[in-house]
């Protein structure tokens, strides 16, 4: 072949991998990340070492909430062309999404240095080092005081005073009831704060009653007995509300289990904790609570529920709310039949119900290991395991579900954890169900919600879809880190 027939056809190629490029951009443009993937890709195997399409792609990867992909496709722009400083950025990005801002630091203090008259390049830097500063000073003041319950650490709660003018909910001889709850729903609703007394008592009476549960909690389901199952609501309290209009109030005779996610991204988390905390009092026996990937500091600190907390409250209900996290049970297990994890199953062979009730579980998730998987791994199509899309915990295959299912006699797992266009998804055999409850994610996803319920005698699952309804004009991540909404 000639120089000059290759070098057309390298023309052609770039033609066409630029056309490819702009329609992935159109599908951006749309919300519509995995289309806009799809195209990406199709565009990086014509053109392999074109940082534009792979800085473009870690973004959709990054909406898409895949960090480990989005950090992939980051480094690969960085090394195709060092000079492009976008590819930097992205990085930065993944890395903030996984918690890393040390490693996020170190990419933008590069680009600074890079471009030293840049105000923007500087304000990202100094933002992010003000994170690591940040972090490293709690570490540095932590005090381990894990025997320790919040109504110990915390006894001038006891002498705040309510003001004369609050007409809000309380508290009947500092507990829950059906009225305080009822009562609460309506206050949020009309957007006024619960007071500080009553979320205070709250945070103390969950803790001291989380501290006392297994990390896998067994619940017995009577044959003619409904039971509900809720995924992912990330702050969107409006749409919570929807379920309880949809499905019913929860009550001794309406058990709910809620699987994790319950705050961050929507920016009326602590509207939706209070509620989810509230009932949970109410009916101990009959409202179940599972930690998710988002019940966590990390997490809190990038996708709004500390800097929400802090609007609306104080660091000290921040700090609390940390503590009352790591004792959130980490699974449930349904008449023996069904167990229900936020993330998924596990990289290691032959593990059992046992070893999930022997997990220590008072502390932040670890970045491997059983406690890690339950919360962050992801079904795959394909057999066997695969690397995580999101950096942490891994991808397990049918045979996976299959081989854990027949171990631990059960029926299936039910999971949530990922955005799905319906609200659910069954998959592997029917062994893997996801179930996520926050419709319209973000503002943006345009998926449905979805709950699931079931009856004791057959443990079928079925369905309930749902659309997003209107909420307040406060936008999702409202309370973010300010440096993740400029890099996102």
């Amino acid at each position: 072949m000639s120089d000059k027939t290759e070098t057309s056809n390298q023309t052609d190629l770039q033609k066409e991998a630029e056309q490819l490029k702009n329609q992935a951009n159109d599908h951006f443009k749309k919300k519509e990340y995995d289309k806009a993937i799809d195209f990406y890709t199709k565009a990086i195997e014509l053109v392999p070492k074109n940082a534009v399409y792979f800085a473009n792609r870690s973004l959709a990867h990054l909406r898409l909430e895949n960090f480990g992909f989005a950090l992939q496709d980051a480094a690969s722009a960085v090394q195709s062309d060092p000079a492009y400083l976008k590819g930097y950025y992205r990085r930065a990005a993944a890395q903030m999404s996984l918690g890393k801002f040390k490693k996020a630091l170190s990419d933008f203090e590069y680009v600074a240095k890079r471009r030293p008259n840049d105000e923007d390049a500087k304000i990202k830097f100094t933002e992010c080092n003000k994170m690591v500063r940040k972090q490293a000073f709690e570490r540095a003041i932590a005090v381990d005081v894990p025997d320790k319950t919040l109504a110990e650490i915390h006894t001038e709660f006891e002498t705040i005073a309510i003001e004369d003018d609050y007409k809000g909910p309380q508290l009947e001889n500092g507990k829950v009831t059906l009225k305080f709850m009822e009562e609460l729903m309506e206050f949020y609703k009309q957007e006024k704060r619960l007071h500080k007394k009553f979320a205070y008592k709250i945070l103390c009476e969950i803790d001291l009653y989380l501290r006392k549960q297994p990390s896998l909690v067994d619940i017995a389901i009577p044959d003619d007995a409904k039971f509900t199952i809720c995924g992912d609501i990330h702050g969107q309290f409006y749409d919570l509300m929807n379920i309880f209009k949809i499905n019913g109030l929860p009550s001794q005779t309406n058990p709910y289990l809620f699987n994790g996610d319950f705050v961050d991204r929507g920016s009326f988390s602590v509207e939706c904790i209070f509620t989810l905390f509230g009932f949970k009092l109410l009916y101990p026996d009959h409202f179940f609570l599972a930690r998710g990937n988002h019940e966590s500091i990390n997490m809190n600190q990038i996708y709004g529920f500390t800097g929400e907390v802090l609007a609306k409250y104080t660091s000290t209900m921040s700090n609390m709310f940390t503590q009352v996290y790591n004792w959130l049970p980490l699974c449930h297990c349904l008449n023996n039949r069904v167990l229900v994890m936020h993330g998924g199953l596990f990289s290691q062979d032959n593990v059992t119900l046992n070893d999930l009730r022997s997990i220590e579980r008072n502390r932040q998730p670890p970045e491997d290991g059983l406690m890690c998987e339950l919360l962050w791994s992801d079904p795959q199509p394909q057999t066997g395991l695969g690397p995580s899309k999101r950096g942490v915990g891994t991808q397990f295959g049918p045979d996976v579900t299959s081989k854990f299912c027949k171990l631990n006699k059960l029926d299936y797992v039910v999971r949530s954890h990922e955005v799905k266009d319906m609200g659910y998804e069954v998959a592997h055999d029917g062994k893997c169900i996801t179930v996520f409850s926050a419709p319209n994610y973000c503002d943006t996803m345009g998926n449905k919600g979805a709950f699931i319920t079931l009856r004791g005698k057959d443990m079928k699952p079925e369905y309930t879809t749902y659309e997003a309804v209107p909420h307040p004009n406060v936008k999702p991540m409202e309370y973010a880190s300010s440096l993740m909404n400029m890099i996102m």
